[in-house]
């Protein structure tokens, strides 16, 4: 804990006190220009809010290891790892730009917050973080809860953004499977859509995806038919409660499922919609859940799974590929 979180906090606020008091930038003061909230901005602050509600709500039924836990997530996975790294390259222009102003502006926001939800598990780390943020405070304890800013919420664009974390953690996942490093370029990703909404979706993240993981196109397809090959595996625990005399027969059925009838259920999951199975016994509904989907490797190619998301990866190093990885 003191190497994961504690550590990475710290990190990320010694990351903005260095660019801040290089420049010269203090809380609520007139540089002359208006911040332009990026979309990452936005998004961290939308997480942010819901963080607030979580974390209000996980305090008020005493629960406070919930309470850490999601604090925890919050600064590992989105601020430091997502925001600070993605945003890194805002902070170091010269002059005080619209842009820079508003990563500045997001950044503190951010911290004094986080520094606010924190300080009944960490009082004394807290304290020292708020008074180093907030020039003249006392102390954080002198201070209440936030308040969620609901109108800063924006659901849509969190989702989005999950998207482009998952599948960027994929993607680096299956580079590591077969050792190829991210300054390697690789060509191309395929991802097959279930639909059109998880579509619209990434599309809108595809450019920070690519760029994340070093590969040069990704293409979208709705019939991933040979392409990946799909495995289904019933789940003998949520089945079981409901249909225990017949399990050997669902079990049956299972694997005889084409690959159709695996990307149907597949997208009732996303729908998080009921899928109804006929078979000889009866009909079996199976709700989301009750199954688990895998991919199988193909040549040439590492597909990855994370529940209804699947991608193919193409390792395949062509001279140009290596020439262009080695010259990076």
């Amino acid at each position: 804990v003191r190497r994961k979180f504690f550590g990475t906090l710290h990190n990320s606020y010694s990351f903005f006190a260095l660019y801040a008091n290089v420049d010269g930038w203090e809380p609520g003061k007139d540089y002359g220009v208006k911040a332009a909230p990026a979309e990452l901005d936005r998004w961290i602050i939308s997480l942010l809010n819901t963080l607030i509600e979580n974390v209000r709500a996980a305090y008020e039924n005493y629960d406070v290891t919930l309470a850490g836990r999601l604090i925890q997530d919050f600064v590992c996975d989105n601020l430091s790892n997502w925001y600070v790294r993605l945003g890194r390259k805002r902070f170091w222009g010269g002059g005080m730009t619209p842009d820079k102003l508003a990563a500045y502006q997001t950044m503190h926001k951010v911290l004094v917050n986080v520094a606010v939800l924190a300080a009944p598990i960490a009082p004394f780390y807290m304290d020292r973080l708020y008074c180093d943020l907030v020039p003249g405070a006392d102390s954080v304890h002198f201070v209440t809860m936030p308040q969620v800013e609901r109108e800063a919420q924006d659901k849509e664009l969190e989702q989005r953004m999950d998207l482009a974390q998952r599948a960027s953690s994929m993607v680096l996942a299956l580079r590591r499977k077969v050792n190829i490093k991210v300054r390697q370029p690789l060509s191309k990703l395929v991802i097959p859509v279930l639909d059109s909404k998880t579509r619209e979706r990434l599309e809108a993240v595809k450019q920070l995806i690519l760029g994340e993981v070093n590969v040069k196109e990704a293409e979208f397809v709705e019939d991933s038919a040979g392409l990946v090959t799909k495995k289904i595996k019933p789940n003998f625990k949520t089945l079981g409660k409901r249909y225990g005399a017949r399990m050997k027969e669902i079990a049956a059925a299972f694997a005889t499922l084409d690959q159709d009838t695996i990307n149907a259920i597949q997208k009732s999951e996303v729908a998080a919609a009921a899928y109804t199975l006929a078979l000889a016994g009866g009909d079996v509904v199976l709700e989301p859940g009750d199954f688990e989907i895998s991919s199988e490797d193909m040549p040439g190619w590492l597909v990855a799974n994370d529940g209804p998301l699947s991608l193919a990866l193409d390792v395949t190093l062509s001279p140009e590929l290596v020439r262009e990885g080695i010259a990076r």
